[in-house]
């Protein structure tokens, strides 16, 4: 089994980094520390940093076909310019933000955002998968969610592939060509040392799980669920990854130090931070909401 290890990109010291996701457009990641209620945005070329303030926990952020961004935002989704100004509601959909909040999400190959939310105190299953679509509809795709994360689609789009954090699994389902109706859901891998969070998948189709509480992000073969290769990180509550770059051969790596006591902290100073590996392969190109990769 490979093990690399990932580098320190950006100090940036979030409570709870989230949905990391590359933007060509600008040769940006964006990506978002939700207990700090903001989105921040890396210019690997320059070493440049920005960021935006919500105003409330923000569980992910996607990018628009038409320019701009929708954001999961506690309870609601909301549309807003790249700078983060003109942030609105869109539709009138509202989760019940005292019992959940949002967590990790992406956009799906028909420009729809998939988002799903978690219960604040992770012990029942109180949470939802929700597919956003571009004229403001939202549609419940899962129920019975503890802890919604990683998300991921393979090539053909024939599975899906989610993990639920409230358990120990990646799991995969049957995707209806015609419907996108979800079936015959199954374990792909178990997570030992850690638990499963954020998810990415290359262009050999191969999973990349970052591991929250197991310094390490591990390469998964879904067909036999051996885990092939591993990263190493300097920091133990890893949450999500994203391949970015020009050449999408950089995997960027957000990490947490909530909940880390003092002695914690002290032992993991980078906590928190981007980190970036090069794992030798690279992955696809984000969709964007409101533009149908497929009929």
């Amino acid at each position: 089994m490979e093990t690399l290890h990932a580098e320190v990109a950006l100090e940036v010291g979030a409570e709870i980094g989230e949905g990391p996701v590359w933007d060509d457009r600008n040769q940006e990641l964006l990506f978002v520390d939700i207990l700090g209620q903001a989105v921040h945005g890396y210019t690997p070329a320059t070493g440049a940093h920005r960021s935006f303030p919500v105003g409330t926990p923000v569980g992910a952020v996607v990018l628009r076909q038409d320019g701009g961004l929708v954001l999961a935002a506690h309870d609601r989704f909301l549309l807003g310019d790249a700078d983060g100004s003109h942030l609105t509601p869109i539709g009138d959909f509202r989760a019940d933000g005292e019992v959940v909040r949002f967590n990790d999400g992406k956009v799906d190959p028909f420009g729809r955002f998939v988002a799903g939310t978690m219960h604040w105190k992770e012990s029942e299953a109180l949470g939802a998968l929700y597919s956003l679509s571009p004229n403001g509809e939202v549609v419940t795709v899962l129920e019975g969610v503890r802890v919604s994360n990683g998300l991921a689609w393979s090539a053909d789009l024939s599975t899906f592939f989610y993990i639920d954090s409230g358990g120990h699994t990646v799991d995969a389902f049957d995707r209806d060509a015609d419907s996108g109706a979800l079936s015959n859901r199954r374990a792909v891998t178990e997570i030992s040392g850690g638990s499963p969070d954020g998810m990415a998948i290359d262009d050999e189709g191969m999973l990349w799980v970052a591991v929250w509480g197991g310094h390490r992000v591990d390469r998964i073969d879904p067909e036999s669920g051996e885990r092939v290769a591993t990263i190493e990180v300097d920091a133990s509550q890893v949450a999500s990854v994203s391949f970015g770059g020009p050449g999408l051969d950089e995997l960027y790596i957000v990490t947490a130090r909530t909940g880390l006591d003092e002695a914690a902290r002290a032992s993991q100073p980078h906590a928190g931070d981007l980190f970036v590996a090069h794992p030798g392969v690279s992955g696809p190109l984000p969709w964007r909401f409101g533009a149908p990769a497929t009929a």
